[in-house]
Formats: structure tokens, C-alpha cells, sequence
């Protein structure tokens, strides 16, 4: 028999306080139902540890700490004009020219609640461009994510790949970014399924990019937001005109995470992971939104949402007695309440 305490013991900790929370904002009468239902069903741990390794994404959003960017790639590809997008303050703007090599040392400045550095050329030669490509590569191992730029009209050459090779191997997440794609309008979509090709990915990986306005920039923090969860707070909150684009990156994962666990054929024993799902998004959105959530406030959460995710997840349950038919319905019925809750916290 899987009890409350041996659901909350096996996840997280970062994430037993949420449930416990809502746990405890139930009537005594609601607990004594579930703990009924609960204990009719058999002990299945590894059912249980696959549930909640599905929840990890969302509770890297709702309480990853990641901040520091990294913008790297060869010279003069558009590195300082997209880390200038980035940025708030004009004493933090980084010196851009036409001529390679304009910046020549790592700047940093704070884009809000997340770090975005902007590194001199990997790829440059000579004496001064050893000591530049060391300083780029050393910003890149000590960052959190990666966002690499390429030249759309230099295209992927030896010098590229060596480059890519070299950043890929310090096995931090990153994004590719085909910059000046304007250039190459006409020929983009050949252009970018030929830098996909040499560098070994899939045309969805190289996102095309204009840093000079900006074109580009809400497909790399939802790419960011997709591969790297633990960012998704901080780019919100430093980056407030993109907070929808975020928000709606987080609802959308919730909602297909929670179809998923609600596809479980047995019922009850996904309760805690759908519970920690909702929670975890509306906690994630409220962080994207710089809404600071006190205990106080946490508890008032787990009071509007606690209640209303009890009852509609035992309808869920209810619904998995049917066979397959019910379980399909109660995924629909998952998601869609979690996109509910999510557009309504957002």
C-alpha cells in the first residue's frame, strides 16, 4: 500500500513543502476519503519514481536558480549587437563595429535577474587572438548556457565546426542562433538546412536570428526555456516584455506532462505527481512574473488551487476505472485544467 508520507518521501526535496502545503489545506473529511481510495490500491514504487521523474522539468522551472548566459561564436557574427538586446542600461552596451575583432575582452552586465556575457571571438588567431579565444572559451565553461552564434552568409566552415566541437564538449545546454539571416532572405530556408547539416543537428535546432532588431529573439528564449528549465525564472523577470511567451512555454509543459501521468492506468497513484505539476507551473509563472510568493501566499495558493485539484482529480480517477477510453479522457481532462490554471496565474 503507497501511503501519503512514502509519495511525499519520494520526491524531491525541493518540492515535498508544495504538496505537504496543499495536503494540509484539505478537510479532515477530504484526507480521510483519499487515504481510503489510496489504501485499496497496490504498491508500485517504480510506477511511482516514473511519475515523478516526468514532474522534474516542471520543478526546475518552478526552482532553478541558473542565470548566466553566455553569447559566443566566431568573429564579428553579431555577438555584441544581440547582447545589447539583451540589456537594460546604456553604460553597459557593448562597443559594435563592422570591423572584426571590435570587442576584445569579456563584458558582462546584468540583464535583470540573469548575467548575459559578451565574449570576444573564439575563433581568432595570433597572439592577441589566443588570449581572446581564451577568454571566451573560459566565459563559456563558467556560464550556465550557451547561446552560439553563426554568420548566415559565412556559413559553417572548418573554423565553425572546430569551434562548435570545442563548446559542445564543456557539456553545458546551449542554443545555435544563425545571425544577419536577412541577408540571405530569399535563400534562408536552404541556408539554415545547410548550417543544420554540417553542424550535425536538425534544421529545428539553427533558429534563425537578426540581432540588429531583434527579429528572432522570442524563438531563442523559448529554445532556452525548452532546453534549459532552470532558466526560465530569471530570463522572465529580467526580460519582462517576453514574460507571455515564457509563461506560455511553462503551461504548455505542464499540460503535456500532466496528460501523460494522467494516462496512468492506475487510479490515485499519479495524485501526487499531477498535484506537484499544477502547483510547480502556477509557482514558475509567479517567478516569471517577478511575483514574490511568501508563505502566507504560498498557503493561499495551495487554498484556491489544493481544493479544486482534489476534486478534479478524482473525477480524473474516477474516469480510469473505464479502460482505455477513460484513461484517455482523464489525460484530456489533466491538461486542459492545467492549461486552465496556468493561463488564469499567467
Amino acid at each position: 500500500m503507497v501511503t501519503i508520507d512514502e509519495l511525499i518521501k519520494k520526491m524531491p526535496p525541493e518540492s515535498r513543502d508544495i504538496l505537504r502545503v496543499v495536503w494540509d489545506s484539505l478537510s479532515p473529511a477530504d484526507r480521510k476519503g483519499f487515504l481510503s481510495l489510496l489504501s485499496s490500491l497496490p504498491s508500485n514504487s517504480n510506477l511511482v519514481r516514473l511519475l515523478l521523474r516526468l514532474s522534474t522539468q516542471q520543478l526546475r522551472m518552478a526552482f532553478g536558480q541558473k542565470h548566466r548566459v553566455a553569447i559566443v561564436g566566431p568573429t564579428n557574427v553579431g555577438k555584441s549587437t544581440l547582447y545589447n538586446q539583451f540589456i537594460h542600461q546604456k553604460t553597459d552596451r557593448a562597443e559594435t563595429s563592422p570591423l572584426p575583432g571590435t570587442t576584445r575582452t569579456n563584458q558582462q552586465a546584468d540583464a535583470g535577474l540573469f548575467a548575459i556575457i559578451d565574449t570576444p571571438g573564439a575563433d581568432a588567431v595570433g597572439d592577441v587572438g589566443a588570449r581572446e579565444q581564451a577568454e571566451a572559451l573560459q566565459a563559456a565553461e563558467q556560464a550556465d548556457f550557451l547561446i552560439i552564434v553563426f554568420d548566415a552568409i559565412q556559413g559553417i566552415k572548418q573554423s565553425e565546426l572546430n569551434l562548435f566541437s570545442r563548446l559542445r564538449a564543456l557539456g553545458k545546454p546551449y542554443v545555435i542562433a544563425l545571425n544577419k539571416i536577412d541577408l540571405v532572405r530569399k535563400e534562408s530556408p536552404a541556408v539554415i538546412a545547410r548550417a543544420a547539416q554540417n553542424l550535425g543537428l536538425t534544421v529545428e535546432q539553427v533558429l534563425p536570428l537578426i540581432a540588429k532588431t531583434g527579429e528572432g529573439i522570442p524563438e531563442i528564449l523559448t529554445a532556452i526555456a525548452a532546453t534549459e528549465p532552470e532558466m526560465v525564472a530569471a530570463l522572465g523577470r529580467g526580460l519582462p516584455q517576453y514574460r507571455w511567451q515564457l509563461a506560455w512555454r511553462s503551461i504548455v509543459s505542464a499540460a503535456s506532462v500532466s496528460a501523460v501521468i494522467a494516462l496512468t492506468p492506475l487510479p490515485i497513484i499519479d495524485f501526487a505527481p499531477l498535484i506537484i505539476i499544477q502547483s510547480a507551473m502556477v509557482l514558475s509563472i509567479a517567478r516569471i512574473y517577478n511575483y514574490r510568493v511568501t508563505i502566507q501566499r504560498a498557503r493561499e495558493l495551495a487554498a484556491t488551487f489544493g481544493l479544486g485539484l482534489l476534486a478534479r482529480t478524482l473525477f480524473t480517477e474516477l474516469s480510469k476505472l473505464g479502460g482505455p477510453p477513460g484513461w484517455l479522457l482523464g489525460a484530456a481532462i489533466a491538461a486542459s485544467t492545467s492549461v486552465v490554471m496556468g493561463y488564469a496565474a499567467a
